[in-house]
């Protein structure tokens, strides 16, 4: 069998299983199986597949089929431009979530930067990789998504710059910071059933929902970010589509200032961003 013929039968297979997007997931799965770069399959679809990758490919397929993500498939995920390590026991990393990304690096370049529930690594490592000689703490409730983290540090050379902390939120941090981010648990409970199984089945559940009304983390940064950010420092959190104005009152109440809700490419809320400074402090209860 070749790798066109393969190919063309895993995609009438997914497309039979009524995936989305069968053609781009299955390219991108015989790619991983026969270890040829993905803009590079095309040359190599006369191949005949060697029975190994035969043996990989229909695993994959197989899997796929099963409704879990090409990313916990193949274990990988291209996130601005770099290739993270993802697992089950963190976040398949989202495309919006770029944007909080782009927000971070279009203001002033910070000193020191804090990842809360940093899952895979991929805020923390992708600011301190564009941001040279920036350092940061990552922290997260999961020690595996710690070790997760800590291979993406690795893979991308920031390893040195980026301290790892397991923690429930800022329980173990001390010290203050120029930036926050977070991309927190932001579904509600009654929310979970109506998500795709990609998700709902194969990320975490800790990572998606606080069991409660979608908030919670909210509150609680808004509530202890001031404590733990320098005067002019900056907090950033991604939110779903629905929560702006919520979490954007909740860090007005919290006493920070220039607060902004932020759309996504599709013209969607997705961050809130807020300042805290010398009045904030001041104001602080």
């Amino acid at each position: 069998m070749t790798l066109r013929e393969a190919l063309l039968r895993a995609v009438r297979r997914l497309e039979a299983a009524g995936i989305e997007g069968a053609a781009g997931d299955a390219r991108a799965l015989l790619a991983g199986a026969v270890e040829i770069a993905r803009d590079r399959l095309t040359l190599h679809l006369g191949d005949e597949v060697e029975p190994g990758a035969e043996a990989r490919f229909e695993a994959m397929i197989a899997r796929r089929m099963a409704r879990a993500p090409v990313a916990k498939i193949l274990g990988r995920r291209v996130f601005w431009g770099r290739e993270f390590e993802v697992t089950a026991d963190v976040l398949d990393p989202r495309p919006e979530t770029e944007c909080l990304i782009a927000e971070a690096l279009a203001g002033p370049k910070p000193l020191t930067l804090l990842d809360l529930g940093t899952g895979s690594g991929i805020l923390a490592v992708t600011l301190l990789a564009e941001w040279p000689g920036v350092r940061g703490v990552a922290l997260d409730l999961s020690a595996e998504a710690l070790d997760v983290a800590a291979r993406n540090a690795a893979r991308h050379g920031v390893r040195d710059r980026l301290s790892l902390c397991h923690s429930d939120w800022f329980a173990q941090i001390t010290g203050a910071f120029d930036l926050i981010v977070s991309n927190p648990p932001y579904i509600g409970r009654d929310e979970m059933v109506g998500l795709m199984p990609e998700v709902r089945d194969h990320d975490p559940r800790m990572a998606l929902t606080d069991e409660g009304d979608g908030l919670t983390a909210y509150r609680v940064i808004a509530g202890a970010a001031g404590a733990h950010l320098n005067p002019g420092g900056r907090l950033m959190v991604e939110i779903g589509w629905t929560q702006g104005a919520a979490v954007a009152d909740l860090l007005r109440a919290a006493g920070f200032e220039a607060v902004a809700v932020l759309p996504d490419l599709e013209g969607r809320d997705r961050v809130v961003c807020g300042d805290w400074s010398e009045t904030s402090r001041r104001n602080e209860p």
